[in-house]
């Protein structure tokens, strides 16, 4: 038994001895091929960094290398750039040197024509002093020979040139309006013709209605009803004056103011269709009357802005053209004139070339202010422009409403086209027709212009004032003063006397000798 243990026993300490052995050897092994595997990595990194720094060398050189080359090429560059230069520089000195050589030249040849100059100028001082004594020896003698002295020679002389001038400037004058006449007459002539053949305006002139036709006399009594009552409230609502006479069947109504009137006038043709006439009665017509015109004019305003084809005006602007087919200007109505003259001045813009719906804008809208001038103090042309401005309407088209009668200067071809057509409408054959005393007030006023002038013996107003006829003197006046005679009468027209169209100025001059053989 104890045999056994000693013998497990030598056995165990015998394995632990071997293990202890076999351990330490294992390690002396393990550092030995770990230093083995030490040294073959040092000389591994020491051959990478040998290899690392040969690399690095051989890319330096080869960079010292690149430098120099491009050095070398920059200063080639360099050295090629500065003799282009250098070689610039001296053409440069050439051109500046052959340049002062010139100059020099020019500035000896500039020194000889002054020193010539000089000469020549010493000389006609020596001339013009000869000259003046023999033109003070020669002026002693006209003045013994003639008998004038200077003074008086001046003045017979300054009188010959006044004749002669008078008479270059009577042909001038001549010749220029004639020249200015050809010419516009016949453009003038072919856009006027144009506009007017493409015009299909209405010329037929409307006037307004004052006379109110009654089925029987005995309706005369009830309207002017017991002890006139029906009558008073008429005139008192309606502010018109009715004048019931002893015309058969008629009743006049009389008022300064057209729209009034109309109104007045369905009133009462309503009165007399209804048969009832009492006050309460009349109020309600008037009221009816009142809003059926109303109605009208804004139907008649919109009814005139599509014919003439414009767009964008204000409804106070449409209402105040309808108020125009209530006025009448020398008996032709006032809306019929203002379309009339938009036709004319749109188609004679698009002759020339100028803007069409601006032209036919400011000839519609050109006598607005004839629609207010019954109601507001001012020409019809000032409440236009301030109706025009009030609105926002175009500064052309306001410019061509203040120029339309020549008031202020035209500088639009817009006004221009305005003013021509304005002209042509009001002129034409049978468009107005004008108060008998305005007419002869107009054609005195034409004679008596016409008599001003020096040397007119008599002045005929012909053709109903679109001529004047006037006989001059003929030993005061010759004939090249005749044509300044008709010039400052024609001023003298436009600036004082107003009228529709042209007026022909005819100067008539004529020498008549009489005698008798006994």
């Amino acid at each position: 038994m104890n045999t056994t243990v000693i013998s497990v026993i030598a056995v165990v300490i015998t394995a632990v001895v071997f293990g202890v052995v076999g351990f330490v050897l294992g390690g002396i092994h393990r550092k030995k091929v770990a230093e083995a595997a030490i040294g073959s990595a040092t000389e591994e990194a020491t051959r990478i960094v040998n290899q690392a720094v040969q690399t690095a060398e051989n890319k330096k050189r080869e960079s010292i290398l690149e430098a120099k080359d491009e050095i070398h090429a920059l200063r080639s560059e360099a050295d090629k750039d500065i003799k282009e230069r250098r070689a610039e520089i001296q053409r440069q000195e050439r051109r500046l040197i052959q340049k002062e050589e010139t100059l020099d030249k020019k500035s000896e040849n500039i020194e000889k024509k002054e020193e010539t100059l000089s000469q020549k100028l010493k000389e006609v001082e020596d001339r013009l002093q000869e000259a003046e004594s023999i033109k003070k020896s020669q002026f002693e003698m006209l003045e013994k020979v003639s008998g004038y002295t200077r003074e008086q020679a001046k003045t017979v002389l300054l009188q010959n040139l006044d004749e002669e001038l008078v008479h270059e400037k009577a042909v001038k004058i001549m010749d220029y309006r004639q020249r200015t006449k050809d010419e516009a007459d016949e453009l003038a002539r072919e856009i006027i013709s144009t506009a007017i053949q493409r015009c299909a305006a209405d010329h037929t002139a409307e006037t307004t209605v004052s006379v109110v036709t009654l089925p029987n006399d005995d309706m005369k009594g009830r309207i002017i009803g017991r002890e006139g009552r029906n009558v008073r409230t008429l005139e008192t609502i309606t502010g018109v004056d009715l004048i019931i006479d002893d015309t058969p069947e008629a009743i006049t109504i009389s008022s300064f103011e057209p729209v009034r009137r109309e109104i007045a006038r369905i009133t009462l043709e309503k009165l007399i269709a209804d048969g009832r006439i009492h006050p309460a009665r009349i109020e309600e017509m008037y009221e009816k009357a009142k809003r059926e015109v109303e109605q009208t004019i804004r139907q008649t305003g919109e009814r005139a802005v599509i014919d003439a084809g414009v767009n964008g005006i204000a409804p106070e602007l449409v209402k105040l053209l309808g108020k125009l087919k209530y006025r009448t200007s020398y008996g032709q109505n006032v809306l019929n004139h203002s379309l009339e003259v938009s036709y004319i001045a749109g188609l004679m813009a698009a002759e020339l070339g100028a803007d069409v719906k601006t032209a036919k804008r400011a000839g519609l809208l050109h006598d607005i202010g004839k629609a207010l001038d019954h109601e507001v103090d001012g020409t019809h042309i000032e409440l236009g422009v301030e109706a025009a401005k009030k609105y926002k309407e175009n500064e052309n088209v306001i410019h061509a409403i203040a120029a339309h009668h020549g008031d202020i200067e035209a500088k639009t071809v817009v006004a221009c086209l305005v003013q021509a057509a304005d002209a042509v409408s009001a002129s034409r054959p049978g468009a107005r027709r004008e108060n008998v005393q305005n007419y002869i007030k107009r054609l005195e006023k034409l004679e008596e212009i016409a008599s001003s002038f020096e040397g007119v013996e008599k002045s005929f107003a012909i053709q109903a004032g679109r001529e004047v006829r006037i006989m001059v003197k003929p030993d005061v006046v010759s004939d090249d003063k005749m044509v300044l005679i008709a010039r400052q009468v024609v001023k003298k027209i436009e600036e004082e006397l107003d009228y529709p169209g042209q007026i022909k100025v005819n100067i008539v001059r004529e020498n008549r000798i009489v005698d008798y053989a006994k």
